[in-house]
């Protein structure tokens, strides 16, 4: 990265799109960032546009034998994904007024089909030299590589760009993202730790697509009609994932057992205990910390929705607010985020720490790719 790198300006900081799309695969998330990769952080606009329908549903359907991705190659695929990740990014900048001469750098985390840090593997569809060729300016992709090879866990990476944003806030402070996996980040200082507590919106998402056709329960207000079955929801929060001590990580396909478990329950008693779980198993991550947060923020859809969030204050004990209560975008944060690690990694700055991902030592990752 050092040699291409040094063709990007290093006397002031770097305008950044970030392009994410997330475990649920609803979209692709583009947002607009100037940073230095440090604490000077001045979010733009973000917007999200769909996949188009046929790369969707072949994305969905490579899910289901996703262990493939391991072993196999799918090229037509990760072109279709970089394609439609490039168009997003041209699309946002036709719809925001930029011109190529106004962005520095793209931050493109790809699509996850498989995460298995355990067997130092992961996969992010994305081929960063595509997509940068279409989009005519550089691209940083395989932001979880280097981590995952050094035998990190290699997510999750979003903890020090909350850290950056933060560093005014009342600490100890919990940040709480709500997306397919739930993720939080413990920051108190120079105290970073960060880990997957478990399944956020992704159960609850495919048991509403099972059962009604529908992609959420907007509100949750199909759980808020349904009571939770408790011998069930004990059992789900008995598993070994819960106990174990950060740092860790997920897959989405790690909640195929999760998800079969609620088939026998009506639709409204699925959702109530399907969302329970989520809230139970995001407050057991208070076992791994070393103070009780003070304040919680929330991001990702999840914090859209009210039957969570109303759990969740229940169960942590502190406020629990929306990432918009401390000034900060939470639907364009994930898309930000990346925009930030591409800035960091072209600055040869750390993505990941032992208190994040268990790697051993502070690291950097990405690989940047420049237009042909």
């Amino acid at each position: 990265m050092t040699v291409a790198s040094s063709l990007l300006p290093t006397d002031r900081p770097l305008r950044a799109l970030g392009i994410m799309s997330g475990t649920s695969m609803d979209g692709i998330d583009v947002g607009l960032i100037t940073s230095d990769g440090d604490r000077f952080i001045s979010t733009g606009p973000a917007a999200t546009y769909a996949y188009p329908p046929e790369t969707r549903r072949a994305l969905l359907d490579h899910l289901q034998d996703a262990a493939r991705f391991e072993t196999e190659t799918f090229p037509a695929l990760e072109a279709a994904v970089s394609d439609a990740h490039a168009d997003a990014a041209l699309a946002f900048m036709r719809d925001q007024g930029l011109a190529k001469t106004d962005v520095d750098l793209v931050g493109m985390h790809g699509q996850t089909m498989l995460h298995r840090p355990e067997r130092r593997f992961t996969c992010q569809l994305g081929d960063g030299q595509r997509a940068a060729d279409r989009i005519g300016i550089p691209v940083v992709n395989r932001f979880r590589h280097a981590d995952v090879a050094a035998g990190g866990q290699g997510a999750p990476l979003v903890p020090v760009y909350h850290q950056a944003l933060a560093a005014s806030l009342a600490q100890p402070l919990m940040v709480l993202n709500l997306g397919g996996v739930a993720n939080v980040t413990y920051i108190d200082g120079d105290a970073l730790i960060a880990f997957d507590t478990g399944p956020a919106s992704a159960l609850i998402d495919d048991f509403m697509r099972r059962r009604r056709g529908l992609a959420m329960d907007q509100d949750g207000l199909l759980a808020a009609q349904g009571h939770v079955d408790q011998a069930l929801l004990h059992r789900l929060l008995s598993h070994s994932y819960f106990s174990k001590k950060p740092p860790k990580s997920l897959d989405r396909n790690d909640f195929h057992i999760w998800s079969q478990a609620v088939e026998r329950l009506s639709d409204e008693d699925g959702a109530a205990t399907l969302t329970q779980f989520t809230v139970d198993s995001v407050a057991a991550s208070l076992r791994h910390v070393p103070r009780r947060p003070a304040r919680w923020l929330v991001t990702g859809g999840g914090r859209l929705n009210a039957a969570i969030m109303q759990g969740l204050a229940a169960a942590v004990g502190a406020p629990v607010e929306p990432v918009e209560a401390a000034g900060w975008d939470g639907d364009g944060m994930e898309a930000h985020c990346f925009g930030y690690l591409a800035i960091r990694a072209v600055r040869g700055q750390p993505l990941s720490f032992p208190g994040t991902t268990g790697v051993p030592r502070p690291l950097c990752g990405g690989v940047l790719s420049l237009p042909r």
